[in-house]
């Protein structure tokens, strides 16, 4: 699964096209997979519809040269969130290995955001990530470096009962530990 972003314009600019003309014929003439999903709970609803299609004519379109080892699908997710009266819309466009299983695909997509989101929230919160104000030449992607390398050390160590925030307070404070979590 990979996301289609702005590093890729070119890529993601075609299958947007695809989906927006799909869409507006009523995919009557795609080959496609959905399904929807809806969530809610502390005064928010989500609904997230996903399409996929395994059309070859727009994967050999896609991929003339087949640089994309495994291509088998698209996807697009519209991300619809519903908090009191205010509606939020997202759109998403991915390249895919799976067969173009909508359900499949839908799974795939919410299982590497749910990694994501806790990934951030513990580099936010032991780290806090959010409030690193470097911002010259390679400064703050060199220091995402290595709060990745610290929290990968953090997680590894199974001495201390303690979450990520004590275990690398731990590590500030106690040389000892340090050590051993840079060397095991």
């Amino acid at each position: 699964m990979l996301t289609l972003k702005d590093n890729q314009p070119t890529l993601r600019a075609s299958v947007e096209t695809y989906f927006t003309e799909a869409q507006a014929s009523g995919m009557r003439d795609t080959p496609h997979a959905y399904t929807e999903t809806v969530d809610g709970d502390h005064g928010r609803v989500e609904i997230r519809r996903y399409w996929t299609t395994p059309d070859p004519a727009l994967l050999a379109y896609l991929d003339p040269a087949g640089a994309w080892a495994g291509l088998a699908s698209v996807g697009m997710v519209i991300r619809e969130r519903r908090v009191g009266a205010h509606t939020s819309h997202a759109v998403h466009y991915y390249l895919s290995s799976l067969d173009g299983d909508a359900i499949a695909f839908a799974q795939a997509v919410r299982g590497h955001w749910g990694i994501e989101n806790r990934l951030h929230w513990v580099l936010d919160i032991a780290f806090r990530e959010d409030d690193s104000r470097v911002r010259a030449g390679h400064g703050a992607a060199n220091l995402a470096v290595l709060r990745h390398i610290a929290l990968n050390l953090l997680r590894q160590d199974r001495t201390t009962r303690a979450g990520i925030k004590a275990r690398r307070l731990k590590a500030g404070w106690d040389d000892a530990y340090l050590r051993s979590l840079l060397a095991p």
